[in-house]
């Protein structure tokens, strides 16, 4: 039966739910899934790994989401923002090792307007015209994404979350609703932005039905980009108590992202190599071909805490872009010098 899902799934066939949901629920075909998303990754991409120079700029958050810890209400947060010069040293790091992407990923900082954040983005673009410049810095108005379009900024990274209305309930204040941020996505795709969505795997009160709610949700959008790793607790929220997401399910739906979505680039995320030691390598064997080493200034890494015990907080740029090759190469792939634009 298992083949069978996996030829529907490489023949870019729908699954009905309930049989997308057996496959979620269970281990018995994770080799399988693995090995068809290896080879579906390289007949596309090849042994190709992109890097992404990853610079945290603020931890400044006005919002209150529940499973982040640099919401607005943790007090415990100590908080920063990089002036233009630190950002642009980060890119000038960055760019000596390779880097052709920089992406700048922040809290939803008002201090950082439309002004502000397009003079920052222009100063990137023409200081290295041969690099992307990605952003991820919550929702915004479409006119706020045009700007920063117009500014130079090629992609926008914004996960979705959960696609159901009640789940997103559950993991956001009030004020915040998932009809926004879904008029968010859609707006940067028709702006011309090369778009990434994504979930937590494991958040709080995330059921089966609620997953295959997510890749149905990214079918309609057919983002060029997908993140997705797993839910990680943080003790300043209000899910302390709650479990971190489970690392086979989040390999499982990697591998199936890659099925369904050929194209797609696909980070094995920081929050993989946190939630378990090779993490990062198991997201590349199963369909992933994007890591995200991080570029910002050493003093601040620790402070840009979405949950606990981040790997790298430590490491120079340097040593986290020598690191990662090494792991990379040790599993069969490479790290290359390349923007790593989404191959449609």
């Amino acid at each position: 039966m298992h083949n069978d899902l996996i030829r529907k799934l490489k023949e870019n066939r729908d699954l009905p739910d309930a049989e997308l949901a057996a496959l979620l629920q269970t281990d018995e075909y994770d080799e399988a899934l693995r090995e068809a998303a290896d080879g579906v990754r390289r007949a596309r991409y090849g042994d190709e790994v992109y890097v992404r120079g990853l610079i945290e700029f603020t931890n400044y958050c006005k919002n209150d989401c529940y499973y982040c810890g640099i919401r607005a209400g943790n007090r415990a947060a100590e908080r920063y923002r990089l002036t233009p010069g630190q950002i642009l040293d980060c890119c000038a790091a960055g760019y000596e090792l390779g880097f052709r992407t920089f992406v700048l990923q922040g809290g939803e900082d008002p201090y950082f307007t439309d002004g502000r954040l397009c003079r920052i983005v222009s100063a990137i673009r023409e200081t290295y015209p041969d690099c992307a410049v990605t952003l991820s810095v919550g929702e915004r108005s479409r006119a706020s994404y045009e700007a920063l379009f117009r500014a130079g900024a090629d992609r926008y990274l914004l996960r979705h979350e959960t696609a159901d209305g009640t789940h997103y309930g559950r993991l956001h204040p009030p004020e915040m609703s998932l009809e926004n941020r879904k008029r968010c996505l859609f707006d940067l795709k028709e702006i011309g932005y090369q778009v990434g969505a994504g979930f937590m795997v494991g958040s709080p009160y995330q059921t089966t039905e609620n997953i295959v709610e997510d890749l149905r949700f990214l079918q309609a959008l057919q983002p060029d980009m997908i993140g997705v790793g797993p839910y990680l607790v943080h003790k300043q929220t209000p899910f302390a108590e709650m479990q971190n997401g489970p690392l086979d399910l989040t390999l499982r739906i990697l591998s199936i992202l890659r099925l369904t979505f050929p194209y797609v680039l696909l980070p094995a995320t920081t929050a993989l190599g946190t939630l378990h030691p090779m993490g990062r390598e198991l997201g590349l064997k199963a369909g992933a071909n994007v890591v995200m080493p991080n570029l910002s200034p050493t003093d601040v890494r620790k402070k840009y805490e979405l949950y606990e015990n981040k790997i790298c907080t430590g490491d120079e740029a340097a040593e986290c872009r020598r690191c990662l090759e090494q792991r990379v190469k040790a599993v069969g792939y490479r790290v290359v010098t390349d923007r790593g634009d989404v191959k449609r």
